[in-house]
């Protein structure tokens, strides 16, 4: 904006020496109104360089901009998808150890069952025991 202030500017003193010159102009007043008329030349066609030069950077952010935003976005759907995975495989695994838990209950059960009836096949031997024991101390004869 600095620079094209400046063209204005200089494209003012340019028409403003020219307008004054009514008097018949001498070789140096040509020569410095044509350097005059050079420099405001220059001046606005660097400014239109400057100004391309600008919109070149403007375009090259947003499109740098526009290129992490996606970054960001694929990053942050990977990042969900992960998760996803992971929390999958952490029900899995739960699940399996629940199914783990369960058979090694029903084992343990299987075996009280089993410890049980054994203990109930002993004792009633072991009743069976006494019983004949005492069958045969009624059953012998006294002296």
């Amino acid at each position: 904006m600095n620079k094209f202030l400046a063209v204005l500017v200089a494209g003012l003193f340019a028409t403003s020496a020219f307008a004054q010159t009514a008097a018949p102009a001498t070789p140096a007043a040509k020569a410095e109104v044509k350097a005059e008329k050079a420099d405001a030349k220059a001046v606005k066609s660097e400014a239109k360089v400057d100004a391309k030069a600008d919109a070149k950077v403007s375009k090259a952010e947003a499109k740098a901009a526009k290129a992490k935003a996606d970054a960001d976005a694929k990053a942050a759907k990977a990042k969900a998808k992960a998760e996803a995975k992971e929390a999958k495989a952490k029900a899995a695994a739960e699940a399996k150890a629940a199914k783990a838990k369960a058979k090694a209950d029903a084992k343990v059960g299987a075996v009280k069952v089993d410890a049980k009836a054994d203990k109930d096949v002993a004792k009633a031997k072991t009743e069976a025991v006494k019983a004949e024991g005492k069958a045969d101390v009624k059953a012998a004869p006294a002296k």
